[in-house]
């Protein structure tokens, strides 16, 4: 790989890593997990970079390698329920209410981590990435009406869950 290339792979590492890491983690629920796909992903990215590169596909590419790596761990573990745990929100502090932005966000970690991975990732992809039904779509490799059924029962999910009914951030969802 030229050195030109090589060193624009390391700035999109630099400044997507953590992104990318986050919606891992927010699939699988386990910080390690979500780490492990996220490296696997930069790897393959790594492998056809060039190719990707001159697509101009390569946010859109990672996201989607993080997003099938991190299903196919759930898929391979299923047997073992996933929890929310310290990771990403737990490193994440608001300065007006530390302790209740983290105590809401397990709990929404918690809620995630029940629902079926399918549903789990549209959620993600749309609510905390912010892609369109149609991007949503690319990355998980179905149709829009697929994403758009998935997220309803995902949101009906979520909304109905005990724990989350008093959180207002929720509110908003899907609504």
């Amino acid at each position: 790989m030229k050195k030109e290339v090589e060193q624009d792979y390391v700035d999109f590492v630099t400044h997507q890593a953590n992104s990318l890491c986050r919606t891992a983690y927010l699939l699988c629920g386990d910080w390690k997990r979500a780490e492990d796909a996220t490296q696997e992903a930069l790897i393959r990215l790594y492998r056809v970079w060039g190719r990707i590169q001159r697509k101009g596909s390569v946010g859109a590419y990672a996201r989607k390698v993080v997003v099938s790596t991190t299903l196919d761990g759930l898929r391979r573990k299923s047997s073992q329920e996933v929890v929310g745990g310290d990771g990403y929100f737990a490193a994440e502090a608001d300065t007006a209410n530390p302790l209740g932005m983290l105590e809401n966000r397990m709990v929404i970690t918690q809620a995630l981590a029940e629902l079926p991975a399918r549903q789990r990732a549209c959620v993600v992809l749309r609510y905390f990435d912010e892609l369109s039904v149609d991007e949503t779509a690319a990355v998980l490799d179905c149709r829009p009406g697929t994403v758009k059924s998935q997220t309803l029962r995902a949101l009906d999910k979520l909304r109905s869950h005990p724990a989350l009914a008093e959180l207002s951030d929720l509110a908003g969802l899907g609504g």
